[in-house]
């Protein structure tokens, strides 16, 4: 079984944030089997460039913690937009980073550790305790 990280699941890790649970701290503390979407590192990129995040780090640096933590970053495929397509519009729920790792997941049978609850609509694993 893989585990595919949410954005804020990795930067709580990385921040020692109170907010992530203690059993996804130790799933990412294991280093096995740990996943990352290029979607996440747009968003994160994003949200730096316009103000919305400080990482109190360079943005080139989250990936030496990526490799740390020995984590596999996975590219968008054309079966992930396939998948992407797919996906039924739930009231309220239109981000697309959101979208394309539920995209990624299915497409790649992972489960999603996030604390998000907006991911429970779909058919996707979602891991947080």
């Amino acid at each position: 079984m893989g585990y595919l990280l949410d954005t804020h699941a990795f930067l709580w890790y990385l921040l020692h944030d109170p907010n992530l649970s203690q059993p996804v701290k130790d799933i990412i503390d294991t280093k096995t089997d740990l996943y990352f979407s290029v979607a996440s590192l747009w968003e994160i990129s994003i949200k730096v460039n316009i103000g919305k995040l400080q990482i109190n780090r360079s943005f080139e640096e989250l990936f030496d913690e990526l490799n740390f933590i020995n984590t596999q970053i996975i590219p968008i495929s054309p079966e992930d937009l396939k998948t992407y397509t797919g996906l039924p519009l739930p009231t309220g729920h239109r981000d697309p980073f959101d979208r394309m790792l539920i995209s990624q997941a299915i497409t790649r049978n992972l489960t999603v550790l996030s604390r998000d609850t907006k991911f429970r609509p779909y058919p996707v694993s979602v891991l947080w305790f």
